[in-house]
């Protein structure tokens, strides 16, 4: 019997980037026993995401799988997550953002560490592309150093659950950290890494890091206000910060001078879902 696996997109102004993200996900290993439906969830879309989209729908058929893009006219991560849901039929759930790019293995080998009727949660191993501007490249060194960079499973940016998992919510909340959100609802021991990688890009530029940053932390503290019960899964360990201003001295300063910009302006509101581009 053929099983579905999803894989759910959600993407705002994402032409850029979309096209790149599709044909990795089409490019995958084959999958015995599974086809694959692919959801392109565009929302508040201004540019060529929904076209750039469209033009891998033949590409999908040829492999036996299907790509649906929805076009919702307001831009918001949230209800593109839950539009998708809504359509998608697979046992095994992907939420992949539009500017990941998977290795040809990932999603082969989470739907076989996945296949199991017990609730799981599992993602990839996370690679950071080299980034172009000096301040980012500093950042994303020492980033990869702290705790939640090397744990079981992160999840940023790709994450998926089985069927079982999936029923441990019902929709995706209204909040900003979605990722964390479903990670928690998973002990340590329900959490699966696949060797397998995709690429995590990093946005470019202080003030960009500064958002995407303030944005983060904005997403943990609402996740720990709303959902307090969930943070007993927090399995993150504390940063051995002597260790790390030795390892990386200059990492660490460029890091603290974000994180420093960031309580700065920690009072400072965000709307929509922009990831800082």
């Amino acid at each position: 019997m053929t099983q579905v696996v999803s894989v759910i997109i959600p993407a705002s102004n994402e032409g850029q980037y979309i096209g790149a993200c599709l044909k990795a996900v089409l490019a995958s290993s084959p999958l015995p026993r599974h086809t694959m439906e692919v959801l392109v969830v565009a929302n508040g879309c201004n540019d060529d995401t929904v076209a750039v989209a469209h033009r891998f729908t033949d590409a999908a058929e040829q492999r036996g799988w299907s790509l649906h893009v929805l076009d919702l006219p307001a831009g918001n991560k949230i209800k593109a997550l839950n539009a998708g849901d809504h359509c998608a039929t697979g046992y095994i759930r992907v939420y992949l953002d539009a500017d990941v790019i998977v290795s040809p293995d990932v999603l082969a080998d989470l739907t076989d560490a996945l296949a199991s009727g017990k609730p799981l949660y599992g993602s990839g191993t996370p690679r950071i592309p080299a980034p172009a501007s000096w301040v980012t490249a500093q950042y994303a060194r020492f980033w990869q150093r702290l705790p939640f960079a090397r744990s079981n499973a992160a999840g940023f940016g790709l994450f998926a659950v089985n069927a079982a998992g999936r029923q441990r919510w019902d929709q995706f909340p209204d909040i900003i950290s979605d990722d964390t959100f479903v990670r928690l609802q998973f002990a340590p021991h329900e959490r699966v890494q696949v060797g397998a990688t995709y690429d995590w890009p990093m946005v470019e530029g202080l003030a960009r890091l500064v958002r995407v940053r303030r944005r983060q932390d904005q997403g943990l503290a609402q996740l720990a206000a709303l959902f307090p019960d969930l943070m007993q899964n927090d399995d993150k360990p504390r940063p051995d910060v002597r260790a790390l201003l030795k390892a990386d001295p200059v990492g660490f300063g460029v890091y603290a001078v974000i994180s420093a910009l960031v309580r700065l302006t920690r009072r400072r509101n965000h709307t929509g879902w922009a990831r800082g581009r």
